[in-house]
């Protein structure tokens, strides 16, 4: 099964509790104002990659403790995300999409609810740009919820009340921003 993805950081802190494998699909059916990854939004781009090999990928990578899928929309790929998730565990799954919880539920679609049962956290709603969350870390707006799928992580975990982060990389020659939204659109803006 092919998967299309935009980018990839093997290591990462600034998508999710612990070292994590950050994976930023492309595409995305919505048109969220001021998303903060518009060049991930048109399908077609990207790389196209074969989910066994990214999840071998993934679990090569030494030390992480999960993976945070991202975009673009995961939903818009809720078939080959659900297959890459059964892959990786037993390393945990985040999911960041821009619809609600009780929208992916509705649906009542197989795949949608196959990713959603391989999911241990997910973060939903759309990014609102002049709503930047300052409380809680990992999250990018203050609409957005953050769900505890299972018991792996809990609402009292110290981690989750951290300021949220940047991490600033060069990667093949280019320069990379991942973690808060808001400061990293605007990191990013003021490169051009």
């Amino acid at each position: 099964m092919q998967l299309r993805v935009a980018q990839t950081i093997a290591d990462t802190e600034a998508e999710g509790p612990g070292r994590r494998f950050a994976l930023w699909v492309q595409g995305c059916p919505l048109r969220c104002p001021g998303c903060c990854n518009p060049q991930m939004l048109p399908f077609g781009r990207g790389d196209e990659v074969d989910v066994a090999a990214l999840a071998a990928e993934i679990l090569a990578t030494p030390g992480i403790e999960g993976v945070s899928l991202l975009g673009g929309e995961p939903f818009a790929q809720a078939e080959a995300l659900a297959e890459l998730a059964g892959l990786v565990k037993p390393l945990s799954v985040m999911i960041y999409t821009g619809f609600t919880l009780a929208e992916l539920r509705a649906r009542a679609d197989v795949t949608t609810d196959a990713l959603l049962a391989a999911a241990d956290l997910v973060v939903d709603g759309p990014y609102l740009r002049d709503e930047p969350e300052r409380a809680r870390r990992w999250i990018g707006s203050r609409n957005q919820g953050l769900h505890f799928m299972t018991d792996r992580y809990r609402d009292d975990d110290p981690r989750f009340r951290l300021p949220n982060t940047v991490e600033i990389r060069l990667k093949k020659g280019e320069l990379v921003v991942n973690g808060w939204p808001a400061l990293a659109a605007a990191m990013l803006e003021k490169r051009r």
